[in-house]
């Protein structure tokens, strides 16, 4: 990490300051008004804010607690150990990046003054926010942000070891570097910014922690997402299914249990993304489009797309403003 970043991290704050005079219990007052142990977003962020960070507090055992917000703690130094629901123990190495939703009960052993790691407090609606900004349309991306600020207890959080990934661990200094500073239209910028961290992220699912049991099933998922993603022209459930080594039903069983959605539809939805990419990126006529996505049927293909767009082909490529 660029050392004028860690340099601004390792400074000792108030809160620690204290600890290390011998305060021995967190200070509950800082994180919540509440009774239990959840820390309140209304805390953490200034009025109309989306998205802060803060370092995380060394030198103590923070005890069990949820957040109302999305929490991804990103690992800038050093190394941290977690604890996920009582039963699961994250150890974080310098460029893991971990996300956890509001279903996740999250405590944190004591760190050294070298365990540098920083909390992004995210409210929900900064994904729709970004989502509607950046365009992001495809089912991985809207997989992970779904997994992420969801309301789904089916995955709570999410470990990516990025330490050798330079798109991200860039996008992540940018992150931390544009709230410390607080440019002229920052916001625009940090969100732009975590909207390319989703983008990216979704490319390089091969940084899931693979070890991990509890994220066995999200695993899965996702390289058959990527599967459908790079094979959504002639992809099949047996052969992704043989590329995992399991049965396709319990393929099938995961995926309606993780998205909801079967392998057919899946695939269907991939094709016409990538349809609506054409039309708007190119000036391809539709009917080339439509052999190009794996469609022989004309006919069913333009009943599928205004079914999923609420338009027509024609109609989508004159709304983007690119004439056939």
């Amino acid at each position: 990490m660029n050392e004028s970043i860690l340099e601004n991290l390792r400074i000792i704050t108030k809160e620690e300051q204290e600890i290390l005079d011998g305060n021995t219990d967190i200070q509950k007052n800082i994180y919540t008004s509440q009774t239990d142990f959840v820390i309140d977003s209304d805390k953490m962020l200034k009025a109309g804010q989306l998205i802060q960070f803060r370092p995380h507090t060394r030198f103590i055992h923070f005890p069990k607690h949820r957040h109302n917000y999305v929490e991804l703690v990103y690992m800038c130094s050093g190394s941290s150990t977690h604890i996920i629901n009582d039963d699961t123990t994250v150890t974080l190495e310098a460029g893991d990046l971990l996300f956890m939703n509001q279903n996740v009960y999250h405590e944190i052993l004591p760190s050294a003054l070298t365990d540098i790691s920083v909390n992004f407090i995210i409210l929900p609606e900064f994904f729709n926010h970004m989502i509607s900004m950046i365009e992001v349309d495809n089912i991985l991306s809207n997989f992970l942000i779904s997994t992420i600020a969801g309301d789904n207890c089916a995955s709570n959080y999410l470990l990516f070891q990025t330490k050798d990934i330079l798109p991200i661990t860039n996008l992540i200094e940018n992150l931390i570097w544009s709230i410390i500073h607080e440019l002229p239209n920052s916001n625009h910028t940090i969100q732009t910014t975590m909207g390319l961290l989703f983008m990216n992220l979704s490319h390089y699912t091969n940084a899931l922690k693979k070890d991990d049991p509890n994220q066995f099933d999200q695993n899965i998922i996702f390289f058959i997402l990527q599967y459908i993603d790079l094979n959504y022209k002639n992809g099949t459930l047996e052969e992704a299914s043989e590329a995992v080594n399991m049965p396709t039903y319990s393929v099938s069983r995961l995926l309606k249990k993780y998205t909801s959605h079967n392998f057919k539809e899946l695939l269907q939805t991939r094709k016409l993304q990538e349809a609506a990419n054409l039309l708007t990126q190119t000036r391809l006529p539709v009917e080339d489009i439509l052999n190009d996505i794996g469609y022989n049927n004309s006919s069913y293909f333009y009943r599928v797309f205004k079914d999923y767009y609420k338009c027509s082909p024609k109609e989508y490529r004159e709304f983007h403003n690119i004439q056939s």
